[in-house]
């Protein structure tokens, strides 16, 4: 059992179950952003930045689904970048508090990841996850269920933490998901998005698009 004198950013690495990291985010909601300015994170930004990059629809007309959302940090760079209908989803009840005051989401759910997700085909036109493959998280499985609630045509960006992304397979699902004709890769750069002591570190961002004649997943 880790300790609570830990650092909360290793204590959610080594989450053994949903639960366990649930609890922990609950903790840490109040301290979250503070504690990613002390290890100057900037996924968010490069994850929201990605949007406009790929996805040539105005703000305005946009939808987008921020999964994991966490405390919204995400969700308030997107608002920033001009886009206004943002959805989050997130398994901390206590994330999702602090994200609901940024004022950057349209709705908010507590929502597992892991499992089916009560939306519909085709709902967004780009989807976001930041921090959410990694360790004591969830591995590369639910691409697929991400990539059905977006639009024929739209994107999906992630982060997935360098090593895990080797360790978790998820090499191998983007394979599956571009070799059955669902998406196409339009970058999966590794970046460099956290400071921890003098030492930089991150991981490999992910865009996907889903290809205009696969309806469904």
């Amino acid at each position: 059992m880790a300790s609570t004198n830990q650092p909360f950013l290793d204590r959610v690495f080594a989450a053994k179950s949903k639960d366990e990291s649930r609890k922990l985010y609950d903790q840490w909601a109040a301290s979250y952003d503070a504690d990613m300015q002390t290890y100057s994170f900037t996924a968010h930004r490069i994850v929201a930045e990605m949007i406009p990059k790929y996805l040539k629809v105005a703000p305005a007309d946009t939808s987008i689904v921020d999964a994991g959302c966490g405390s919204g940090l995400v969700g308030v760079t997107l608002q920033e970048l001009g886009f206004k209908t943002i959805d989050g989803l997130d398994l901390s009840e206590g994330m999702l508090k602090v994200a609901d005051k940024t004022g950057a989401y349209r709705k908010l759910e507590v929502t597992d990841l892991t499992q089916k997700l009560d939306i519909e085909d085709g709902t967004y036109d780009a989807l976001t996850c930041s921090g959410t493959f990694t360790h004591g998280h969830i591995g590369p499985e639910p691409l697929p269920e991400l990539t059905r609630i977006i639009k024929s045509g739209g994107i999906l960006v992630a982060t997935v933490l360098e090593i895990f992304w080797k360790e978790g397979g998820f090499e191998k699902v983007v394979k599956r998901l571009v070799d059955n004709g669902t998406v196409e890769v339009l970058e999966k750069d590794v970046h460099n998005y956290r400071k921890l002591g003098n030492e930089s570190s991150g991981g490999v961002v992910l865009v996907l698009r889903k290809l205009q004649h696969v309806q469904s997943v």
